[in-house]
């Protein structure tokens, strides 16, 4: 048993360092967009495209903060998040203004067409909340607005995040939306494999099965060892 914690303790002060030097996970990616009003001041068919830095594989988080200040309460704000502009494949996330604060989520595909998930039209979010949306390859797309999932494990057959749009009207003939303020939209993506620290508390359990087993093996050798020694005649 000595020689078990002995191994224990030296990969705990193992583990620390190997962690320093194994932090930097190259699969991660980060973009930042600070998108002003103007750009939700156009029509839908004439969205405002904004191409992002990275492409964000199935495994991505998705955080907007909206602070535009809406004309009326039938303004819009409305992001496209797409895979590829050329295909029909968007999930959308839809915010009204104020007095209503309407709140929806959906998503169209080639082969369903655009479909409704989530319609909040009274209080759906407000400008203090975070809206967040997460999307996994095991666990599909979850929108929440603060600590509340609007969408939760909706199964999108993956979705590789590397465009988004933003509009405000249906219309040419639409009042412009909004006044002034901005979105501030942040994503973030990686496979937590990537990193070899993932991979550090299965290293050290095999370790300590292993060693668990050697150590029985050992001591049930000892005993048996023993007992023939305790059984066998003393020559007198």
């Amino acid at each position: 048993m000595r020689l078990l914690l002995a191994v224990l303790l030296l990969a705990g002060s193992f583990l620390p360092v190997y962690a320093q030097e194994s932090t930097v996970n190259k699969s991660e990616h980060y973009d930042s967009v600070l998108v002003p009003y103007t750009a939700f001041n156009v029509n839908v068919k004439n969205a405002t495209v904004f191409k992002l830095d990275h492409e964000h594989v199935t495994n991505w988080e998705l955080e907007m903060q909206n602070k535009l200040q809406y004309t009326n309460q039938e303004g819009n704000a409305v992001v496209r998040l797409y895979e590829d502009l050329n295909t029909p494949k968007f999930i959308e996330i839809g915010m009204g203004g104020p007095p209503d604060y309407r709140f929806w989520v959906a998503v169209n595909t080639p082969e369903d067409g655009y479909f409704m998930i989530h319609d909040e039209k009274k209080i759906g979010w407000t400008p203090d909340k975070l809206i967040t949306a997460t999307h996994s390859s095991s666990g599909g797309l979850t929108v929440s607005v603060g600590s509340k999932d609007a969408v939760s494990n909706l199964d999108v057959a993956g979705f590789t995040m590397r465009d988004f749009t933003v509009s405000g009207m249906t219309s040419a003939s639409d009042s412009p939306p909004v006044t002034g303020g901005a979105l501030t939209f942040s994503v973030i993506s990686g496979d937590p494999s990537g990193n070899p620290i993932f991979y550090m508390p299965f290293m050290v359990l095999a370790v300590t099965i292993v060693l668990i087993v050697v150590l029985l093996k050992t001591k049930k050798r000892t005993e048996e060892t023993k007992k023939v020694s305790d059984n066998k005649p003393s020559s007198s």
